[in-house]
């Protein structure tokens, strides 16, 4: 067991060390006490499973944790089960597409909508079944308005976490965000995937690494949230630049807010613009490379070349050259620890608490 401690003082903490990112009995515990007891987002419901009794299989996370499952859509509603059979073990969907039934090809085992068997071939002389343990398992499922979130083996507070979104961004009508496969990316970036977070989750490096984003914001003004699980980070407008036209009785009220930046824990990012939504979802591959999703979800798209959320790319490749040096200067015999900025960096000291915590438990 390898564990890591950070002073819940930021004034006195340091930040995880270098072995943390660099070793590979910390990269397989963080799949185990992180990942494996996170939630993950997959995508609105609407694209997932766009009419009755669809049936959408997916791994949890690809590349990394290759559990497989399946959505299915029944009575308007989402549910999520094993694709495992609960005979041979056989994979019961291979093809997304409308299914009223769920059997498996295999052997011709059947369940109900609720996941319960409903026939077995050839069992009738078969004791003691079904027993629990033949049916299907179902995965928790959670939903930020029409965003489908899984949980294969988590007991996070994940309604808490959206409960803290909506406080600012409830007023948003999200049903009404459409998917733009035009400015739908995937990124493979060279470094650790703590590495990307730990970036990510501070403002610091704005003036010195993204030009055209430090002469939208305020920097001066910018504001990180903590919360449970996650954090939010305020950019404001530093002049006349795209921003929220928030209703009246708003915690921001009055105040020129260009973006909402939402990191839930341990891997996914929710911005928020004045044109709608940009996801990006962190996934490991290795201790040196990383998968980053990004999905965008539009409300205006007249606004999308203003403000914070324009030229997401080219931030994202500033990004990508400062969190892959990173990575390199972290593999010296030089480097063991560093320390917090109180007033820029409580976000990374957030997320490192975090981790330290979930590596603790056994």
């Amino acid at each position: 067991m390898n564990e890591f401690y950070i002073d819940p003082d930021i004034k006195k903490a340091e930040t995880l060390p270098a072995s943390f990112y660099q070793s590979d009995a910390v990269f397989e515990q963080l799949k185990d006490n992180v990942f494996g007891n996170s939630f993950q987002w997959f995508g609105s419901v609407s694209e997932l499973l766009p009419v009755e009794d669809f049936v959408k299989p997916l791994r949890f996370i690809e590349g990394f944790i290759e559990e497989p499952f399946f959505l299915k859509k029944t009575d308007g509603k989402a549910f999520c089960f094993s694709n495992v059979c609960t005979h041979r073990g056989n994979l019961i969907f291979h093809h997304e597409g409308p299914s009223k039934r769920i059997t498996c090809g295999y052997h011709g085992r059947q369940w109900k909508n609720d996941g319960t068997v409903k026939f077995m071939p050839e069992f009738s002389d078969v004791e003691n079944f079904p027993r629990a343990c033949d049916h299907l398992k179902a995965f928790r499922t959670a939903f930020l308005g029409p965003h489908l979130f899984v949980g294969i083996d988590s007991n996070m507070a994940i309604d808490a976490v959206f409960s803290k979104m909506t406080e600012r961004i409830g007023f948003l009508p999200l049903e009404d965000f459409i998917i733009d496969p035009n400015h739908n990316k995937d990124y493979l970036v060279n470094c650790h995937w703590a590495l990307y977070c730990d970036n990510y989750l501070e403002g610091f490096h704005i003036p010195f690494v993204h030009e055209d984003l430090n002469a939208t914001l305020d920097y001066g003004a910018y504001k990180t949230e903590l919360f449970d699980n996650g954090s939010l980070q305020i950019g404001y407008a530093s002049g006349g630049d795209e921003v929220f036209d928030l209703p009246e009785g708003h915690p921001d009220s009055g105040k020129a807010v260009s973006a909402y930046y939402y990191w839930v824990f341990p891997n996914m990012m929710f911005n928020f613009y004045p044109w709608g939504l940009s996801v990006n979802i962190v996934r490991p591959l290795s201790k040196h490379k990383t998968r980053v999703l990004f999905r965008s979800y539009v409300w205006d798209e007249n606004k999308l070349e203003e403000g914070a959320g324009a030229l997401l790319d080219k931030v994202e490749r500033e990004d990508e050259f400062i969190v892959e040096g990173v990575h390199k200067g972290l593999q010296s015999s030089t480097y063991q620890t560093g320390r917090f900025s109180p007033k820029r960096e409580q976000g990374v000291h957030h997320f490192h608490r975090l981790l330290a915590a979930s590596l603790s438990k056994t």
